[in-house]
């Protein structure tokens, strides 16, 4: 099997711990995702995906394992991990944390692609893995505690940190110039609104922690698989609707769809049993952490990682928009 033998999972070790998984005839690296790799595996049996997860965290794996493999069984669409001859889902091989999946054939959709009716089936599933991750996962007293909003004053810091770093980038190219435009820009908003910060707030439910169009694969019109659960945790389950909705109904220049949001929305609310004043609440808090965050910047500047530079145009325009179009944006949520 050509690969390179500097990522190469070990996938002759790695197969002599299941039964019925056949010899392997390739491996190829799946280039989507920015915090793992992925392989697409075929042997002579079929085709899997194989996870290595970088941190390696193998009880937390393992949770993530079972929590797919409960949901399933009340009909969440899922991918659950292959078993191995011992009943494990994790293989620790030379260190590393390794995970067998089926392979699902499927293709990611964003929210350009969704039509309204199937923006709303978009917000009943969120709402289904909401109320199933409720009935699947044990209460986490520690997840519960209070969490602080971003401090303005920290924000500032930041910015100033990461114009100097922009400003001397050299050879200067256009996204420099956008990054500095950006930044300058954010500033004056920060200043104009760095009174409305949130008070603190507490996490309210299990949530899949990162829920985008490159974590939910279809087939057809119909959602096959919700992948990736590594960000499984307890947070406010409403701010994970609103996030996921500004990443899928973002549009390139950075205004969300908004009926599409509207019809998400109400079928989110309906299937999690959220009411509008909650969902307000997570507009406002979601509206102020984009407000807040830099995490492109950071990885570009800071980590010398560009990976996700083609997000940021849509992503830096839709804060701005956001704030202009705020009252409309909870509305769609809420309304």
């Amino acid at each position: 099997m050509p690969r390179s033998s500097a990522t190469a999972p070990p996938v002759g070790d790695l197969l002599r711990r299941y039964e019925d998984t056949g010899d392997p005839l390739s491996c190829q690296p799946v280039h989507l995702g920015l915090l793992n790799r992925g392989y697409r595996l075929s042997t002579t049996r079929g085709a899997y995906f194989l996870k290595h997860h970088l941190d390696g965290d193998r009880e937390a794996i393992a949770r993530q394992h079972r929590a797919t493999q409960r949901l399933q069984t009340l009909g969440v669409p899922v991918a659950p991990p292959v078993e191995d001859a011992h009943g494990d889902t994790v293989a620790v091989i030379g260190g590393r944390c390794y995970a067998l999946h089926p392979w699902i054939d499927g293709r990611h959709r964003d929210g350009a692609q969704l039509t309204t009716v199937q923006s709303r089936r978009l917000g009943s599933l969120l709402g289904l893995v909401h109320t199933c991750l409720e009935r699947v996962m044990e209460v986490d007293p520690a997840g519960r505690r209070e969490y602080e909003s971003a401090d303005p004053e920290e924000t500032f810091t930041l910015i100033d940190e990461l114009l100097g770093l922009a400003r001397r980038a050299k050879p200067r190219d256009s996204f420099d110039t956008l990054a500095v435009h950006r930044l300058l820009e954010r500033r004056a908003l920060l200043e104009r609104h760095a009174d409305r910060r949130p008070p603190p707030g507490s996490a309210g439910g299990w949530v899949h922690g990162d829920f985008h169009p490159l974590n939910l694969l279809y087939r057809g019109a119909e959602p096959a698989a919700i992948v990736d659960w590594d960000r499984l945790g307890v947070q406010p389950r409403a701010e994970e609707a609103v996030r996921a909705a500004a990443i899928f109904f973002v549009q390139p220049a950075g205004e969300l769809e908004l009926a599409k949001v509207r019809a998400y929305a109400r079928a989110y609310r309906r299937a999690a049993g959220a009411d509008a004043e909650e969902l307000t609440a997570a507009v406002h808090r979601v509206w102020w952490e984009r407000l807040n965050d830099f995490w492109i910047l950071r990885w570009r500047y800071q980590l010398h990682d560009r990976r996700a530079d083609p997000q940021f145009p849509a992503a830096s325009a839709l804060v701005v928009w956001w704030t202009r179009e705020y009252e409309a944006v909870c509305e769609a949520f809420a309304g």
